[in-house]
């Protein structure tokens, strides 16, 4: 029995989660110090999708909010979450991208490095993890957790034992759909505490309505950590709330030692925060109820946005029912991919094109046909002979590390935006999102000699959460 310690969410998944990773750096700035006052294990502040959306919606520089928030918290350990192999993008980037991304975010403030694989393959995680670890930062390696025939609690604890193995600081059961029911975690934690030494964390959504009953039968069974939400911006499709946490295990052997009072003036700080995203509409109240066909269909909440508007523009939204129902036959075809970014984006959108087009696989995404080959990893099960050739034919599907296929690119891309850099981090910025980012260049030019921009508007997007 020991005090559980708290990773808070709102500087990241919380804000991602409910109002599209909108929340800015000068409303963040005000509390920071706050924040830090609080007594957390840890504040989740970068990564995931706060860098994109900053750059594309907040004509903000990413790596300027990490060393801001680090400038302010200076008792509490800065998180962020990483892709893997895929960085904060959508695609596989080459060794030499990783590695440099990694020692930035060290060098910029983070101490927690949260390193997940959408295929939960160990080799897409090696490079980060072991950055991580030689630039001296905390290595955190996530199972991305889900259900199918194929994951078991034995094929979990095989994974976690291959990532302690790796090197991992500590792992996380990253349940990102909501999946996880109270008894399954209290099996899973009790499989994994007895066959690892490293600290465990749980980090669950609150889409199904079970993530609270999950954390405290996850909290009996000897987990270390939780991720929870100030309550203003927890629930929905967000993390469950921290104050009900804290005042639950209070007094408890699980007591976590905060403050409620300390806790309350930073829900104090983010109500009007969220009364004025309600307002706006940024906030949807849709995403703030409770749907157990989370646990049928397995779909997370940014990934039912998506494809509401994806039948939308297609004139389709009666459909709706039909694709959901499509979605799980998709995942099986595949190999049961975990539905986490990017593979859940590309599973809905087949399930999208097979429901429209009315046969399935008659139209499939580059994305699609690029996994089937290998190039996102290995999948959990073998991909059958008859899908592979209804997808790619005769193409032949690659056994070795993905990242193994990419040649080194730094030099090549510095090349390129020049006349834009003002900061080592700015190529970096650039090679994962060259478009958007080179518009925040453009933009930022612009204001250093006050001249107008010819931008494109950046004003409110779908964007993938």
């Amino acid at each position: 029995m020991a005090t559980i310690k708290i990773t808070e969410t709102i500087l990241r998944d919380a804000h991602q989660s409910l109002i599209a990773t909108r929340l800015k750096t000068n409303e963040m700035i005000p509390i920071l110090e706050d924040l830090d006052a609080v007594g957390y294990y840890a504040l989740e502040c970068w990564g995931g999708a706060t860098f994109d959306a900053s750059l594309r919606y907040l004509n903000e520089n990413p790596w300027e909010r990490l060393r801001i928030i680090r400038k302010h918290v200076q008792n509490t350990k800065l998180q962020m979450l990483l892709r893997g192999q895929n960085l904060l993008g959508y695609k596989h980037y080459p060794d030499d991208v990783v590695s440099e991304f990694v020692k930035k975010s060290v060098a910029n403030g983070i101490d927690i490095i949260r390193i997940f694989d959408a295929l939960n393959d160990i080799r897409n995680l090696e490079t980060a993890l072991l950055t991580t670890k030689k630039e001296g930062a905390h290595a955190q390696a996530a199972i991305s957790y889900t259900i199918s025939p194929a994951h078991t609690i034995e094929k979990y604890i095989a994974l976690a034992k291959d990532m302690e193995s790796l090197g991992a600081d500590s792992i996380c059961i990253k349940d990102m759909s909501g999946l996880l029911t109270p008894y399954e975690a209290e099996k899973l934690v009790n499989a994994l505490k007895s066959n690892i030494q490293v600290p465990l964390e749980i980090h669950s959504h609150y889409t199904s309505g079970l993530a609270s009953m999950t954390y405290l039968k996850a909290i009996e069974a000897g987990v270390d950590i939780i991720d929870t939400a100030i309550s203003p911006f927890a629930l929905g499709t967000s993390q469950p709330a921290t104050e009900p946490m804290v005042a639950a295990l209070s007094g408890s052997p699980f007591d976590t030692g905060l403050s409620l009072n300390k806790l309350d003036k930073i829900t104090q700080y983010f109500t009007p925060i969220r009364e004025k995203a309600i307002d706006t509409g940024l906030l949807d109240p849709k995403m703030l109820g409770v749907d157990i066909n989370t646990l049928v269909y397995q779909v997370p909440g940014g990934m039912l946005s998506n494809l509401v508007s994806q039948l939308k523009a297609q004139n389709a939204l009666d459909k709706y029912e039909e694709v959901l129902k499509e979605v799980p036959r998709v995942r099986e075809d595949l190999g049961y991919p975990p539905l986490v970014t990017p593979t859940s984006q590309m599973v809905g959108t087949q399930a999208v094109l097979n429901v429209i087009t009315g046969e399935r696989y008659k139209m499939v995404p580059k994305e699609i046909k690029e996994y089937v080959r290998g190039m996102y990893g290995r999948p959990t099960v073998e991909i059958k002979d008859e899908i592979v050739k209804k997808i790619i034919g005769n193409e032949e599907v690659i056994t070795c590390r993905p990242a193994d296929l990419l040649k080194p690119v730094i030099a090549l891309e510095t090349e390129k935006i020049k006349e834009y850099i003002e900061e080592d981090e700015d190529v970096l910025s650039y090679i994962l999102f060259p478009n958007v980012a080179k518009d925040y260049f453009k933009f930022r030019q612009a204001q250093k000699y006050n001249i107008d921009s010819d931008l494109v508007d950046k004003e409110e997007k779908t964007h993938p959460v």
